[in-house]
């Protein structure tokens, strides 16, 4: 790290869900000289010590932009991701993978110093059914039928390359729980629920029944507090992956107490084929892929974030996930593209 001038730091994806707070959070963070947000359009945010870029990952013609802008950084966050098209996956992986690898092929012709890659549970594989958290060894295979983990774990597998034949980089990658906070909801509403879902219908009096799916839970996190992980991660001499991940567990129990619903059991094989038509009709953008892969995501230990970052989230699970149904119910958005929502958080 530079004493005398703190860090030069690139942040890819920097409108988003994590982008928005990582870089507020880098705003005030006095090792941290400047902060370069890249992402495909230039949002109104102003923020202290960060500057605003425009570059398209998934465009080859933009390689000779993004190598300039991380020519003399000390660290580079990678952070972008497109979730959308599931009915395109050719799309997202030009974006996700191959925007990836230029990411990664532009930090090792600088010979980056840092290179903080965002990762996810997605990228583990099915986890032991009812098992214990599990710990940053576990394979990282994904599971195959969906993109999204198919992407993230083909990626684990090009940073272990990057890795070895780069040794003077140090990478770190973050592997997440599920990330919530109230201005992003709008933007998730939109990718998983699709664009015309009316929030309001997140009303507790407005969903009596909550079904109750075999297997499914998951961790849920507030996107401050994985900012403060990214900030730590930045400026602590730390490398390899981190999992990230906040209490208690949440399941069909703690979902129906949070909504004041009476759990229904259904029939995961329906919920799927229910889900499989209105995405087939195009009625919903999450894929039926995409569920199946949820049912079989591990929990996540983050005894080693805890341990080497000194890291707590500052908020619970339950916490989180009653952010972005409070965001959702009020159009809650902010002043970035990907985060629009009908107010301004």
């Amino acid at each position: 790290m530079k004493a005398s001038t703190g860090l030069k730091v690139v942040v890819t994806g920097a409108t988003g869900n994590v982008g928005t707070s990582l870089t507020r959070v880098l705003a005030r963070e006095p090792r941290i000289a400047s902060v370069l947000g890249l992402a495909r359009r230039t949002p109104s945010l102003t923020l202290e010590k960060t500057e605003w870029a425009e570059v398209d990952l998934s465009l080859e013609s933009d390689e000779p932009r993004l190598a300039e802008y991380i020519a003399d950084a000390d660290a580079v966050v990678h952070l972008a991701w497109r979730f959308q098209p599931t009915h395109d996956p050719v799309e997202t992986w030009r974006s996700n993978v191959l925007g990836s690898l230029r990411v990664f092929d532009a930090v090792a012709a600088a010979h980056v110093p840092t290179l903080v890659y965002a990762s996810s549970v997605g990228a583990y594989s099915p986890g032991p059914e009812n098992g214990p958290p599990v710990s940053e060894s576990w394979p990282t295979h994904g599971w195959p039928g969906a993109a999204y983990t198919r992407e993230k774990a083909y990626l684990e597998r090009v940073l272990d390359t990057l890795e070895r034949d780069h040794p003077q980089t140090r990478v770190v990658r973050m592997r997440p729980c599920f990330l919530f906070k109230e201005e992003a909801a709008s933007e998730q509403r939109r990718i998983f629920a699709g664009r015309y879902f009316p929030g309001w219908l997140f009303r507790p009096d407005l969903l009596p029944l909550l079904p109750e799916l075999r297997g499914l839970r998951f961790q849920a996190l507030h996107t401050d507090d994985v900012a403060d992980a990214y900030r730590r991660a930045l400026v602590r001499d730390v490398r390899g992956p981190f999992n990230l991940a906040a209490d208690p567990v949440i399941d069909t129990a703690a979902l129906s107490s949070l909504l004041d619903a009476r759990p229904v059991k259904v029939p995961s094989g329906a919920a799927r084929s229910l889900l499989a038509a209105a995405w087939h009709l195009r009625v919903a953008p999450a894929s039926p892929d995409l569920f199946d892969a949820v049912l079989r995501l591990p929990l996540l230990s983050a005894d080693r974030a805890r341990r080497e970052l000194e890291w707590e989230p500052s908020s619970t699970s339950l916490e989180a996930l009653g952010a972005f149904l409070r965001g959702v119910r009020a159009g809650s958005g902010d002043a970035t593209g990907p985060l629009t929502g009908r107010r301004v958080g």
